[in-house]
């Protein structure tokens, strides 16, 4: 960590996410450090101008979250993390995939309580599955590699971006979007959520996927509609789905909701099936993706400050 970070800035830690009711909280600071989860609107990026808040350092690697066509306007810098650790997302997409197909919370349910019996627990191989990736960035070309090199399976991609090099160094086969819906069985969400890609997955692109397909979204909620993703979830046509993000997380995922009433009808929804995994946004959650998360983010203000002026930077 840059010590020099420390001997010249105040630095106020503060539990609440910002919203337009927090904001308060921002006044009297020339910075402020945010999160997946934290709302910067147009109007709360007006807000945040008046108070004197010149610079937003983003623990994260997307923006989606933050207005930037207001942030140019107002004259508000911004900076993120674009990679901290892919190696944590990639590693946990595994693991997040190997649980639905194999069941693994389920049967650690079981255990637990004395039920060592093995009806509903049967899976099925990966290495007899195809897989297909939509986004091939950092993350999505790591899976890609576990996946391939690890398991010896057929990976396809999609993405409007494609990295040639890497994914013939890695086995990818890039197709067209509706190509890789197809002919996967297993479809993994690797791509940062915009206007194009929201609701990437709706109900016409789930209609071109297999019957019985696994989805696995570790990226963003809004890449997929959830209304869509239930229906074919009732009619059986989704065989599994592991998902460590929701379009409408922000009010439930990082807090303590257990003793509360869940009144979001679709999460409820989702939560109730016997094939659905879900959990609260913790891909990145690993201690060298912190420790990167913390350095990044420190570095980024002191980058954007020299002698108590804001240094002219885009964000790239």
């Amino acid at each position: 960590m840059n010590v020099a970070f420390f001997s010249y800035m105040h630095i106020t830690y503060l539990a609440p996410s910002l919203n337009e009711l927090t904001l308060p909280l921002a006044n009297g600071h020339s910075a402020i450090c945010l999160f997946v989860n934290d709302n910067a609107d147009a109007m709360v990026i007006q807000a945040l101008s008046r108070m004197g808040v010149k610079v937003i350092s983003l623990r994260c690697a997307g923006t989606n979250n933050v207005d930037l066509v207001a942030t140019e306007r107002f004259g508000i810098k911004v900076v993120h993390v674009p990679s901290y650790s892919p190696h944590a997302v990639a590693e946990f997409t595994i693991g997040l995939l190997l649980t639905v197909v194999r069941k693994y919370h389920k049967a650690f349910n079981r255990t637990r309580e004395g039920n060592f019996s093995l009806s509903g627990l049967v899976g099925f191989n990966l290495n007899e599955k195809t897989v297909g990736l939509v986004g091939t960035g950092r993350i999505g070309l790591l899976t890609a590699k576990i996946l391939s090199q690890g398991f010896g399976r057929r990976v396809l991609a999609y993405d409007p971006f494609p990295n040639e090099p890497l994914a013939t160094e890695y086995g990818i086969k890039y197709r067209t979007l509706e190509q890789v819906l197809a002919n996967s069985d297993i479809i993994s969400l690797h791509c940062p959520l915009s206007p194009s890609s929201h609701h990437l997955l709706n109900g016409k692109t789930v209609a071109l996927t297999k019957p019985g397909v696994v989805i696995i979204n570790t990226s963003r909620g809004g890449l997929i509609d959830t209304k869509a993703l239930i229906r074919y979830l009732k009619s059986g046509h989704i065989g599994a789905l592991g998902m460590d993000v929701y379009e409408h997380e922000a009010e439930y995922f990082f807090h303590d909701s257990s003793g509360k009433i869940i009144d979001d009808d679709d999460l409820s929804r989702l939560m109730s099936f016997y094939n659905v995994f879900i959990s609260g946004h913790q891909a990145f959650l690993s201690q060298e993706a912190l420790e990167a998360i913390a350095e990044t983010s420190v570095n980024n203000i002191l980058a954007l400050i020299k002698d108590g002026e804001t240094v002219v930077r885009t964000l790239e």
